[in-house]
């Protein structure tokens, strides 16, 4: 399928690119800005995002964001081994749903990373740019993957990469899922698309929905240097009517099937120019 563009939702093709323009996050937000930055993965970017021999450094400035830096040291104490701090890293963010409130009209989202700790949040992208930011306050860097399982509606998902032992890996943080290779080393997401045994091995059940390897048909990485506060638009938003109605249908347990509720798969494709 051609895509009018390699950067942005577009990449996701006309349904994906309908439902991230209805992202409940607020226009104008670092989320929103994420979103339209980040640049699709294939063979051919694939090879400047992962590009050797270049190591990637974490941008973050020390004392910017004290309270993350606090967190950070709390989260990761007693883990000396950098793999053993992303471990960590992924099971506090994973916990951060048990706080999460449930209820559409007490939903929040987005705000800064603080914000999110403090609510809790079950949200994919809101934790996984939690997961990020402790990720680079601890001198690990990171950077936010969007992903897509284009032949389910509404199968979207965003995660993190995280640089270590020389390499990307992709985290799951919403999930606690490190994944890795054949050998046990950190697995990026470019590698997971084209090994899905590798994703399949991860799967734990209903503990790791997104451990699926359709869920990794098609990605787009977007950089997310931590900056202070008041360098980023953080803005929280509420739940707004599309997504209200999209947890309303998962919460009646799709009836009928997953489908698009909305006519977004009858978005008419673009067509290359001539």
């Amino acid at each position: 399928m051609w895509v009018a563009t390699r950067r942005g939702p577009g990449w996701f093709g006309p349904a994906y690119a309908e439902m991230m323009r209805h992202d409940p996050h607020t226009a104008g937000s670092i989320d929103r800005e994420l979103i339209a930055e980040a640049v699709g993965l294939d063979a051919r970017s694939s090879a400047r995002l992962y590009r050797a021999p270049a190591r990637p450094r974490s941008v973050y400035r020390r004392g910017t964001r004290p309270r993350l830096e606090t967190l950070a040291r709390s989260v990761t104490e007693g883990f000396a081994a950098t793999e053993s701090r992303v471990d960590a890293i992924a099971r506090f963010t994973a916990g951060l749903s048990a706080r999460a409130p449930t209820r559409g009209d007490d939903l929040r989202f987005g705000g800064t990373e603080e914000a999110i700790v403090a609510r809790g949040s079950d949200w994919c992208s809101d934790v996984a740019r939690v997961a990020a930011a402790l990720a680079q306050v601890a001198g690990i860097p990171s950077r936010i993957v969007e992903l897509a399982d284009l032949d389910r509606p509404y199968s979207g998902h965003v995660v993190v990469e995280a640089f270590r032992r020389g390499r990307w890996g992709c985290v799951d943080p919403l999930c606690a899922v490190v994944y890795r290779d054949g050998r046990g080393l950190p697995a990026s997401t470019w590698q997971l698309m084209r090994h899905p045994e590798w994703v399949r091995r991860h799967d734990r059940g209903a503990a790791t929905p997104f451990a699926r390897a359709g869920q990794f048909r098609r990605a787009a990485i977007a950089e997310y240097p931590l900056r202070p506060r008041n360098d980023r638009a953080y803005r929280t938003s509420r739940l707004n009517r599309y997504y209200r109605s999209v947890l309303d249908q998962a919460e009646r347990g799709w009836p009928g099937g997953l489908r698009w509720l909305h006519g977004e798969d009858r978005r008419p494709t673009p067509r290359p120019p001539p």
